[in-house]
């Protein structure tokens, strides 16, 4: 069955009516919101990395030839000069830092 539409003023009046009459319409029912539940934090907390620094010799390609501990700069720079010479294109030392595993 089809429901007849009413205008607006048509409910208006009619709704009028009932509360003059001391009967109330009755009204659908609403819809409750429900709270949501707070959302959960999907971050995960980043594992503490340690690094220690150390001396690298690289060639003009960036290939890493020889490591040496922080202390040793002097002996880095000694390495890189004689691979320089033996070998006749540049090599150089830079700092390398790498990821201390603890156990």
């Amino acid at each position: 069955m089809a429901r007849k539409l009413l205008s607006r003023k048509e409910l208006r009046a009619e709704n009028d009516a009932a509360e003059a009459a001391g009967t109330e319409k009755p009204k659908k029912a609403a819809k409750v919101a429900k709270p949501r539940a707070p959302r959960k934090s999907r971050k995960t907390v980043a594992a503490e990395v340690r690094l220690k620094a150390f001396w690298g010799v690289f060639n003009q390609s960036l290939k890493r030839l020889a490591l040496f501990e922080y202390s040793q700069r002097k002996q880095a720079d000694k390495k890189a000069s004689e691979l320089t010479e033996k070998h006749n294109s540049p090599h150089f030392v830079q700092p390398v830092k790498e990821v201390i595993e603890e156990k």
